[in-house]
């Protein structure tokens, strides 16, 4: 479920990447840049606005741990943002259930992604 779900990013289509959070997904970020939701209705949502922003945008997986219904997904992530490429480091720590993320809290090198697209 982790490799495919870091892999739907680069299909660019937020139901894609929709379908594979449950209805009451929460979202759940760790840096002040993220932006936090509930629900796969408001992610879904929220998606095209972020998918926008972040043009040839890539999750390759570094290292994915399952312990029982909680996975960890260490991922770099690639893109450009207003024309500038970027590369950081993070992960998602997911609860799993019935096939479906229920829950994902987002780490990710922030001052690494503002330095790279010249905004810090």
């Amino acid at each position: 479920m982790a490799a495919s779900y870091l892999a739907s990013f680069s299909s660019g289509n937020p139901a894609v990447i929709a379908a594979h959070v449950s209805d009451d997904f929460v979202n759940e970020h760790t840096s002040a840049l993220g932006d936090p939701c509930r629900t796969r209705a408001v992610y879904a949502e929220r998606l095209a606005g972020f998918l926008d922003r972040f043009t040839g945008l890539s999750y390759e997986p570094e290292e994915i741990l399952v312990d029982g219904d909680r996975v960890a997904a260490a991922y770099v992530m690639r893109a450009r943002c207003e024309g500038r490429p970027f590369e950081i480091r993070g992960v998602f720590r997911m609860t799993i259930a019935d096939g479906l993320i229920t829950h994902r809290t987002d780490y990710f090198d922030s001052l690494s992604f503002l330095r790279q697209t010249g905004q810090a």
